[in-house]
């Protein structure tokens, strides 16, 4: 034991990221843990079921149904995902390029995230900032939370220059030669949340903290409204590109078999780069003060970010069918059933992308001019979103654990922590899918979303069938989580080790069809051009719109409802 406990300080010391990489992935999933826990709880409230009396009892920090959404939303759709790509997203090119990263910065970036995370949770707790995940103005939180939250986004800008240094050293050292593919997706990732965060800091730095210390008396909801938008809906492709690294480098592999095409991985995420910002009209389309015109052009280019996940979907599909076929697979569909359904690695993620099929459909709905106001506040909206983060992106981040935790730590994984995986991962599909159906059947009878049933009991009578889909769906998910906790901690609480996992290279992908046009990967590569072209795009969507409403502020105080 004590011999490999001392292999393990040496792989560590060799590749010192993969302990930090351990500590970001492990406080992530701390997060989404206690985030999901509370999640059993809305689901039972959109069945019209009112368990909040029992969460108090459970909990008696807890004040509100508010409250709880409040905690559930950031935990899941903030804290868990940033935490996940600042993880998987560093690591992976560090991985690929051979190459250190800056291990300081590495380590500044992760106490940046946890203590924001520790000051914006405080007055979380002392519902003292009950103002739901997308704090719209005028809710006005505790000082601490925002100014707790900015800390937490700005590690991301650490992450940030640690994968752009890491890119600019391999360049020095291979000139001519185009960046690797996983590489490539971490820099277009990266430099597509710059540009996407700045909203955000730009509504934290000019109103939301002075505001807070009482410096401002008021905050415009328009302005700030646009300003969160700017990077709430890119914050969607900030949950869901580091899962398709996996799903693009990683998958294929567990599948058993080669990714069809790089340079349509990387045409997907240089497309992310360009069309996931300026989008962000779509979500307020039933604000005034913002010229239709531009409404409409927000949502024009919102259909045109479909196009890089159909073809994801393509590309992956024929991964997977190249996969099938190369494990034995005949006929028209034989190759499905040759695939690795033993594999939660493989199987996790390949539900989520089945989750995300109905999901990406809704989300055109949503971007729709005018079917957006059919759906618009009620409760399909959460059920479109949770096919997207709690489907794809989280059951990807749960697969990958099957392959990560033997990679950071040594330790290997079971049998029957497998077949412990493979039903988790199904339950929380089935749950998810419950879930999917019984939101968007009640939010097309127009039931609210973000609605205390005890508030307006009214709202739901008319929606009994689909709220007994949200009932199931609650209980399905609690038992879900409850066997990934047990299952998660069963590997990382183990005294098993095995350092040659942990030095085993992350199992990429091998590429059919590589990089044979040299004109074409280069002018793909030229990543600095492509990045300009996404800020020109950016100005020109949310230039006149913002200058129209800094010229004509319309302040007013914040108020607490809760």
């Amino acid at each position: 034991m004590a011999a490999r406990v001392g292999e393990m300080s040496r792989v560590y010391a060799a590749y010192p990221e993969k302990k930090a990489t351990l500590y970001f992935l492990v406080l992530g999933f701390i997060a989404v843990i206690v985030g999901s826990l509370f999640g059993p709880f809305q689901a039972l409230n959109y069945g019209n079921v009112d368990a909040y009396p029992l969460l108090k009892r459970l909990l008696p920090f807890v004040q509100s149904y508010y409250q709880g959404l409040t905690l559930h939303g950031v935990l899941n759709a903030i804290v868990f995902t940033q935490l996940f790509a600042q993880a998987i997203m560093v690591y992976l090119p560090a991985r690929e390029l051979n190459m250190r990263p800056n291990m300081g910065l590495m380590w500044l970036s992760w106490w940046m995230a946890f203590i924001g995370l520790v000051i914006a949770a405080l007055p979380l707790l002392a519902n003292e900032a009950t103002v739901l995940y997308t704090f719209y103005p005028p809710l006005k939180g505790h000082w601490a939370f925002y100014l707790g939250a900015s800390v937490f986004v700005l590690s991301t800008w650490v992450s940030i220059y640690i994968v752009l240094d890491l890119w600019r050293r391999w360049k020095a050292a291979n000139p001519g030669r185009p960046t690797p593919l996983v590489t490539y997706m971490a820099v277009t990732f990266w430099l597509m949340w710059f540009i996407a965060s700045i909203g955000l800091v730009l509504e934290a730095v000019l109103f939301l903290l002075p505001w807070s210390f009482g410096l401002m008396e008021g905050v415009d909801p328009l302005i700030a409204r646009t300003l969160f938008w700017w990077t709430g809906h890119p914050i969607v492709y900030f949950w869901l590109l580091p899962a398709y690294a996996i799903l693009y480098t990683v998958l294929p592999k567990q599948a058993g078999g080669k990714l069809i095409s790089d340079p349509l991985a990387r045409i997907v995420f240089l497309l992310f780069l360009l069309l996931s910002t300026p989008v962000g009209f779509h979500h307020q389309f039933a604000d005034p003060g913002i010229d239709p015109t531009w409404k409409m052009i927000h949502s024009v280019l919102t259909m045109f970010v479909a196009v890089p996940s159909l073809i994801t979907a393509f590309t992956l599909a024929a991964s997977l069918e190249i996969a099938g076929r190369m494990r034995g697979g005949r006929g028209l569909l034989g190759w499905i059933k040759a695939l690795p359904w033993d594999n939660p690695a493989f199987v996790a993620p390949v539900l989520g992308l089945l989750g995300f099929i109905p999901g990406g459909a809704g989300g055109l709905v949503n971007a729709s001019f005018t079917l957006d106001y059919v759906v618009h506040n009620t409760v399909w909206i959460p059920g479109h979103f949770h096919l997207q983060v709690a489907s794809l992106v989280t059951l990807t981040a749960m697969g990958s654990l099957y392959w990560l935790i033997p990679n950071l730590t040594g330790k290997p994984i079971t049998d029957g922590q497998r077949r412990l995986g493979l039903a988790v991962v199904w339950l929380w599909f089935l749950g998810m899918m419950i879930m999917a159906l019984g939101l968007h059947w009640a939010g097309l009878l127009n039931v609210p979303r973000r609605a205390y049933i005890a508030q307006v009991p009214d709202a739901y009578t008319h929606a009994a069938v689909p709220m007994i889909f949200n009932v199931i769906s609650g209980i399905v998910l609690l038992v879900a989580l409850l066997l990934f906790i047990y299952g998660l901690f069963s590997v990382l609480l183990s005294a098993r080790r095995d350092p040659a996992l942990a030095e085993a290279p992350v199992p990429f992908a091998e590429v059919i069809s590589g990089p044979e046009d040299r004109r074409v990967i280069l002018a793909l590569d030229r990543i600095g051009f492509w990045f300009a072209v996404a800020v020109i795009l950016v100005l020109l969507a949310y230039g006149p719109t913002l200058a129209q409403l800094f010229s004509n502020l319309n302040p007013v105080p914040g108020m607490r409802l809760w």
